[in-house]
């Protein structure tokens, strides 16, 4: 009877450590995972998984961070011109892939709460620089977090706060490009 107790008070908390994060692409995201752990579990996020691996960059998501990532899902990748996604997967494309990827990540844990602080602090915008070199300006509405990237397109949060053991995933609806 003892084993039964421990074993369901054990299935609360380890139930209780995942339920403040939101479910991505039909998977539960565990905040004791890193990034790249939890992101091979989301249905949404094929495209970005192999893209990350095509680029070299599974080691360093997989890293100590902090990392925040703003994950495109499939269906941003869909929105490029056809047969862009299979050229930027091919060997000789790593650098222009590895750029955009990282274009999508900042060097912080920047949870929406923070985010929205900076924004705050910064008159109702603030310039976001990313580990690719590029620089977005996020502001907000609401409980919505936008980013302008480089090219002036606008890319939505659509997920925020997905806590990993690295850092914290955003899910968005755009790919994040670096100027022309």
């Amino acid at each position: 009877m003892k084993k039964i107790a421990l074993a369901a008070a054990f299935a609360l908390v380890a139930g209780g450590a995942q339920a403040d994060n939101p479910m991505v692409g039909g998977a539960p995201m565990f905040a004791s995972k890193n990034i790249v752990e939890n992101a091979v579990n989301s249905a949404d996020h094929t495209t970005l998984v192999a893209a990350v691996q095509a680029a070299g960059l599974v080691e360093t998501l997989q890293g100590e961070g902090p990392f925040t990532v703003f994950a495109p899902t499939d269906a941003a990748f869909d929105r490029l011109k056809a047969g862009t996604v299979e050229a930027l997967l091919e060997p000789e494309a790593k650098d222009q892939l590895t750029k955009i990827l990282t274009c999508h990540v900042v060097g912080a844990d920047a949870m929406s709460g923070a985010i929205k602080g900076m924004i705050d602090d910064d008159g109702g915008a603030h310039m976001v620089p990313t580990l690719g070199g590029c620089m977005l300006e996020a502001t907000y509405d609401g409980d919505r977090i936008m980013l302008e990237d480089e090219r002036g397109r606008t890319i939505n949060v659509t997920i925020a706060d997905v806590e990993q053991s690295n850092g914290v995933i955003h899910v968005v609806d755009r790919l994040i490009l670096p100027a022309m």
